[in-house]
């Protein structure tokens, strides 16, 4: 799990004890996440989870696009947020990571809602546009392969409704995005995404520094448009 960047740990804790309000079915799947070292940095923070939980019921969502599952985290707080009757489509490469969340899911009485659909995330993606058209989903969250971002990306706002929130994850990459000595694949995709979505003028932006780095975005419209 990416810990909050470029705050002081004790600060850190003040903010998660005076603002988290993680249930014991998100701590113990967290937890269980947790147990699995080699990949545990892939799970979002929980204040993370918290404030997509919020931006969701704030859409509202009646339809929302996952790319990128893994233990299923992140699924659970958006899928608390839909409101009634609706539906999460979330992407994984792999079926062996939803899978762990999925009794999760189902205690916190949320596996009706959640469609999972497992193989790349494009393919996936160019599906449901090919199946259902433009427009259809309310918020769109990427957290999933960097290189693959700028992909998502253009298909993301595709599938977004007119007033639809695009929620990227991890694009302050460990801090390593500012560092010019990190030329690695993945922080060089993330740097040129950043680029990507500041030039883009169809698009208001931020890139929140919250957690790992979070970019929010939304299409423009006539009347906010420069």
């Amino acid at each position: 799990m990416a810990n909050q960047l470029g705050l002081p740990d004790g600060l850190a804790e003040y903010i998660r004890e005076s603002s988290l309000r993680e249930d014991t079915i998100l701590r113990e799947l967290r937890e269980r996440t947790s147990d699995l070292p080699a990949v545990s940095a892939m799970q979002v923070m929980p204040e993370e989870g918290q404030l997509l939980t919020l931006l969701a019921g704030l859409t509202p969502a009646r339809r929302i696009l996952e790319i990128g599952t893994f233990t299923g985290y992140s699924t659970l707080c958006l899928a608390r947020a839909l409101v009634p009757g609706g539906q999460l489509i979330t992407c994984d490469i792999a079926g062996s990571w939803p899978r762990i969340g999925a009794d999760y899911w189902a205690r916190a009485g949320v596996d009706g809602q959640i469609d999972v659909r497992i193989g790349h995330a494009t393919d996936t993606l160019k599906a449901i546009i090919a199946d259902e058209g433009p427009g259809g989903f309310d918020l769109v969250f990427i957290d999933a392969d960097k290189q693959s971002y700028p992909d998502y990306y253009e298909m993301a706002l595709t599938l977004l409704g007119d007033r639809g929130l695009i929620v990227v994850d991890n694009t302050l990459f460990f801090g390593r995005v500012a560092d010019p000595d990190a030329q690695d694949e993945e922080t060089a995709a993330i740097r040129a995404f950043n680029n990507l979505v500041r030039d883009d003028p169809r698009v208001e932006m931020s890139l929140v520094p919250m957690a790992d780095g979070i970019t929010l975005i939304r299409r423009k419209h006539p009347s906010n448009s420069d």
